[in-house]
């Protein structure tokens, strides 16, 4: 039976590398996003793939289109990547922080990404994998911080990370296994271009963290090329 992935937020960078990647494996891949029809690399790699690369419209901020998920994505999912996410603003002072901004990123960061895994954690459970993971970032360390600042962005992080552990806790009766996985500081527009990692080295250590994640190494937080990182 052909292994199933579904992949949030893969209009470009880290998703379309997960996609593309997984693609050329012979995997089905469900890539989700808001306006699948506004990325041209996108729209290239759905018309080389065919029906092995289904586009599915998905605002994960949307409570109705998450809820619709299990109903567009009919069979098994071995694995969920949980990868849409934005940055907010940036560079600003803890005297400068306001709180619509900060309520806009935890909920596409961390609430979103519970949402979207609560819709489809039948279908992830009734698959052969049954892996879950959530894409979070060195900055959601509490341990790791030594610079300060970035509050709106590191707090939504060290709440995905808080959720996926719980869920790593919670989903073992059902067999499933949470990955909480830092990509890099990857090339990408969030990364900028002074980022080290081009975004086919990160995805392809990625895949590696995933393929060797089981119940026995389920809700640690590790990074792309598998070494793990504090809380």
């Amino acid at each position: 039976m052909q292994k199933v992935i579904v992949v949030t937020g893969v209009s470009r960078g880290l998703g379309l590398e997960l996609c593309r990647q997984y693609l050329l494996e012979g995997v089905k891949v469900y890539g989700c996003c808001r306006f699948p029809e506004q990325s041209r690399e996108l729209l290239e790699l759905k018309h080389n793939s065919g029906h092995q690369f289904e586009l599915v419209p998905l605002d994960i901020t949307q409570p109705g289109m998450i809820h619709n998920l299990p109903y567009v994505i009919e069979e098994p999912v071995d694995i969920l990547i949980n990868n849409a996410g934005i940055y907010g603003p940036s560079g600003l002072g803890y005297d400068q922080l306001t709180v619509e901004p900060w309520m806009e990123v935890l909920r596409v960061n961390a609430v979103a990404p519970m949402m979207v895994t609560q819709a489809l954690i039948d279908k992830v459970a009734s698959s052969k994998e049954k892996k879950v993971i959530m894409m979070s970032s060195k900055m959601g360390s509490i341990g790791d911080n030594q610079k300060g600042g970035s509050y709106i962005y590191r707090s939504a992080k060290a709440a995905l990370n808080a959720i996926g552990k719980s869920l790593a806790i919670d989903l073992a009766g059902l067999g499933i296994s949470v990955g909480i996985v830092h990509p890099g500081w990857v090339r990408t527009d969030m990364g900028g271009t002074n980022a080290p990692l081009d975004t086919e080295t990160s995805i392809h250590g990625i895949r590696k963290v995933i393929e060797q994640l089981s119940l026995k190494n389920s809700g640690q937080f590790i990074s792309f090329d598998g070494s793990p990182i504090p809380w």
